[in-house]
């Protein structure tokens, strides 16, 4: 048993270091200790700041206010004090050990208060989370607070902290996937590129580490991707110039860029599974879309990449947020189905009858995509032009802007798939090139009218495990989107000083802007120009958003001969 007074004690170690190989060698370390194949799994989601792996149906659902009603009960502390002490420190997880140790100065005779605890091992700190995340129905608050107040009235000051991180999945201790797969490969003394493949096809580094214990490189090398259990897609970049991309390729695959929704397809006999880009489970909220990949799809058992799009009754190109819709709805699904109908254009193809596919090159997946699906009313396989011929090229490309999409994709013919990775093996090209997809970390409260909205939401990009800011946008959002935003911005707010708001980072923004220009203001060190509300983008998380290394590569590129 490895118990979580241990796993707070790492988490301390790690919170003074800034070295990332000073903190691989302390996670490696920890992480070889543990003896249970089931808690050095529960120990590697901890570490990431969460309880279940990205791709889990499962979710905790505790916001701060049913945080702060569980310290409150676990301290005899008023809601009241413990926001101020969170307004004070600007930290939960500090404001949570503050007020225990304040309780156990007082309360010195109540045992649950003492630091002579009986100790929660990983396992017992798990299941009290998954009782949470399992609690339904009217009296689920009720439930989730009496589960967390239980692990608050059992952990030291210490590990109040700790546990406050992960119980709203805010990590703040500078453990990123990249220390993890590090970690994981010098505990088990197996290669990190290793450790990266298995990741890829597993999406989950709890089955990684369990390998890697078990057996090291030879038992990670063994790790497939599994039917109806997501993996992370591949990613593309953004060109300027397609001539250059010719150039350097000689010939090139064209697609069409939709402005869609990505989807991953999972296909196994009549058993048919949806995800999102994001990873989520969408099967139940498109049953249009399984019904027709079980009568396009000719193959027993497959994985699809694709897009998503959706049309009103004339077959019209409907809006992204229309789209939206349909991936969030949970209830009079087939209503809505009827009234946003949609259709699936497939593009490539990840596994197929028990082989993974991913590093065939692209034409050759493309001929067994041929033969795995055939084209009906609302399943297409996408149009693709090999072709190194500009003219050409030019022409699709503004057929996809006459038909309402974003652009083309631009795809090296002899490319692998590359799963979660950035590369310019698939290119995008866009009429608007001034636009980033950046995270909400902080907000201000509205004035005048708009006193009882969030009237403007800072905004930043991502850095390894930290965001950084690139300042703040207000404009662009209408007065009645702005209150929509509002109310789903209220289960995220950290904590509130005056007028301003502490956001937990999950909701991704698509910013336009002018120009990107240095500055001392925010600390990315640059700032946007006139940054401008274009949408949500549900589609994407928070670990998709644009990076430093992206913005400073924009803005090098924007100065070019200045």
């Amino acid at each position: 048993m490895t118990s979580f007074k241990d796993f707070s004690n790492v988490c301390e170690i790690v919170d003074t270091l800034t070295s990332s190989l000073e903190i691989t060698d302390v996670v490696a370390c920890f992480l070889k200790s543990i003896e249970s194949q089931e808690e050095i799994s529960i120990a590697v989601y901890f570490m990431l700041g969460k309880v279940f792996p990205e791709w889990s149906d499962k979710e905790i659902g505790i916001g701060v206010g049913i945080l702060y009603s569980a310290l409150s009960k676990a301290s005899n502390t008023t809601v009241e004090e413990i926001e101020e002490i969170v307004r004070t420190t600007g930290d939960i997880g500090k404001a949570a050990s503050i007020v225990l140790d304040n309780n156990q100065k007082k309360q010195v005779t109540f045992a649950s208060f003492s630091e002579d605890k009986v100790d929660l091992s990983l396992k017992n700190v798990y299941e009290r989370f998954d009782m949470i995340a399992k609690a339904s129905g009217t009296r689920s608050q009720s439930e989730k607070i009496k589960h967390l107040r239980y692990l608050f009235n059992s952990v030291s000051k210490k590990e109040a902290r700790y546990l406050s991180y992960i119980a709203i999945e805010e990590f703040k201790i500078g453990v990123g996937e990249g220390i993890i797969r590090n970690a994981i490969a010098k505990a088990f003394d197996t290669p990190s590129h290793v450790i990266e493949r298995g990741f890829m096809l597993t999406n989950d580094f709890g089955i990684v580490a369990i390998a890697a214990k078990k057996g090291g490189e030879n038992e990670v090398s063994k790790l497939e991707i599994k039917l109806h259990h997501p993996i992370k897609v591949m990613l593309s970049g953004v060109v300027e110039n397609i001539e250059s991309v010719i150039n350097e390729l000689d010939h090139v695959a064209i697609e069409w860029k939709f402005d869609g929704a990505r989807v991953q397809i999972h296909k196994e006999g009549d058993k048919v599974t949806i995800f999102s880009r994001r990873l989520e489970n969408i099967t139940k909220s498109l049953p249009d879309v399984v019904e027709e990949v079980k009568a396009s799809v000719l193959e027993h058992s497959i994985i699809l990449d694709g897009e998503v799009i959706a049309i009103d009754e004339s077959n019209n190109l409907l809006s992204f947020q229309d789209l939206l819709k349909r991936f969030r709805r949970k209830h009079n699904v087939e209503t809505i189905a009827k009234k946003i109908p949609l259709i699936l254009n497939v593009f490539d193809i990840i596994y197929l009858n028990g082989k993974t596919l991913i590093d065939l090159s692209l034409i050759n997946r493309r001929k067994l995509l041929k033969k795995s699906i055939k084209d009906t009313e609302k399943v297409k396989l996408c149009n693709q032009m090999l072709t190194n011929d500009l003219h050409i090229i030019n022409v699709i490309y503004d057929q996809a802007l006459k038909a309402g999409h974003e652009g083309i994709m631009i795809k090296d013919p002899n490319s692998i798939y590359t799963l979660g990775k950035r590369s310019k093996n698939w290119m995008k090209k866009k009429p608007i090139m001034d636009t980033l997809d950046l995270v909400v970390i902080g907000a201000e409260w509205g004035y005048g009218r708009r006193t009882n909205m969030i009237g403007s939401y800072t905004i930043a990009c991502k850095n390894d495990n930290e965001f950084l800011s690139l300042g703040k946008v207000g404009t662009g959002i209408a007065d009645e989107v702005l209150s929509v935003l509002t109310k789903r911005f209220s289960d995220f707010i950290l904590f509130e000083s005056g007028s301003e708001i502490e956001i937990k980072p999950e909701i991704v923004f698509e910013i336009a802007f002018e120009e990107i220009q240095r500055s001392k203001n925010y600390n990315s060190g640059y700032a946007l120009r006139f940054p401008r509300f274009v949408r949500v983008r549900d589609d994407k998380s928070k670990d998709e958003i644009n990076t430093i290394e992206s913005i400073k590569e924009q803005y090098d590129a924007q100065h070019k001969g200045v």
